[in-house]
């Protein structure tokens, strides 16, 4: 037992009851920083305070509330996450555990161990996670690109083309006339399309005018396309915001709308913007089929998955609440604040 408490690679620390260390093997003694460590030989009370920068709970990822050390509950600390300060690293991610070996006399271990390369393995992963969803739905945008110029663009251009090579052909200056102004509907038809594409891809009353006027832009193209009625509300008193604040606003409900247009079988959706309590607020709400909570939608569920993507950017979440039947709300809250205001 005193070559395993000695010879451990995890940190081992054995406290009394008021938090007063009374041994610690040399693991523990290797990343404690030298002022920490010599508070802790001399007995201090919670000198390992000096050291900890907090464990990880089911709300935050580091806190001190309910300290392990003084907890009322020491069940909830038989295995949990926590941060140190350490001699060489910085501080450190440590998987602990922390429980009573002498109840009677109130003596408790406290056992540490490194959980730098499991974190960066993690991250890693996390990271590779992310870029081939990045990857795969920017080929999906180009895929849709790709069909837009290639079904309207191109065939309204290659429509053009004949119209004006028959134009040689005729001999009428009514009939050239004619001729001549179905080629300027195809033109026109062509520019419409190439408008509405590069609205899709970045529509400048966004950067222009901010969200209100953006939405309002957007809602008029959908009911022209789709012969669907947006109800929209919007209470921000065009306010501006910050560039990627306003970008993840747009898109989010970009997708939830068409998602519903897609899915929902919807003649109507309601759209709110807001701001309350410091939470820039975006619901999109609709009374189609809905979906069974936990259930995969339809579709991919990529536009849900680019979704909460898109929110945990700006430090917001997206909700979503659907039942069969009853229809489908998606709800995007941000926190914003003074600060977030940019005029």
């Amino acid at each position: 037992m005193l070559k395993m408490f000695t010879n451990s690679t995890e940190a081992i620390f054995f406290f009394d009851r008021e938090g007063k260390i009374l041994s610690l093997n040399p693991a523990a003694e290797k990343i404690i920083d030298a002022t920490v460590l010599e508070q802790l030989q001399k007995g201090a009370e919670l000198a390992i305070c000096r050291a900890c920068r907090g464990y990880t709970s089911s709300t935050e990822i580091q806190t001190c509330i309910n300290c392990y050390l003084s907890s009322t509950q020491p069940e909830d600390f038989s295995s949990f996450q926590v941060f140190l300060e350490t001699k060489d690293k910085g501080v450190v991610p440590y998987a602990a555990t922390f429980h009573s070996i002498d109840p009677e006399n109130g003596i408790r271990v406290f056992m540490l161990r490194d959980l730098s390369v499991q974190f960066k393995t993690q991250k890693q992963l996390h990271q590779n996670t992310m870029m081939k969803h990045v990857i795969e739905a920017q080929e999906n945008e180009r895929k849709r690109i790709s069909r837009e110029l290639h079904d309207s663009v191109a065939q309204e251009l290659l429509s053009a083309v004949i119209e004006l090579r028959a134009l040689k052909y005729m001999k009428g200056g009514q009939e050239i006339l004619e001729k001549t102004e179905d080629t300027k509907v195809t033109l026109t038809r062509l520019l419409d399309d190439i408008r509405n594409l590069s609205v899709e891809l970045r529509p400048a009353a966004l950067d222009d005018f901010g969200l209100e006027a953006a939405f309002r832009s957007h809602f008029k193209r959908i009911e022209e396309s789709y012969g669907i009625t947006v109800e929209f509300k919007a209470d921000i008193h065009k306010k501006r915001y910050g560039n990627e604040i306003e970008t993840v606003f747009y898109r989010v409900c970009q997708e939830a709308v068409l998602n519903s247009i897609k899915y929902a079988f919807v003649e109507e959706l309601k759209v709110s913007l807001f701001k309350k309590d410091d939470f820039l607020q975006l619901i999109v709400k609709d009374h189609g089929v809905g979906f069974k909570q936990g259930e995969n939608p339809r579709g991919t569920g990529l536009g849900l998955y680019g979704m909460k993507e898109r929110a945990d950017l700006v430090g917001g979440r997206v909700d979503i609440f659907s039942e069969p039947g009853k229809g489908t709300t998606v709800h995007l809250l941000v926190p914003i604040g003074k600060a977030g205001e940019t005029r």
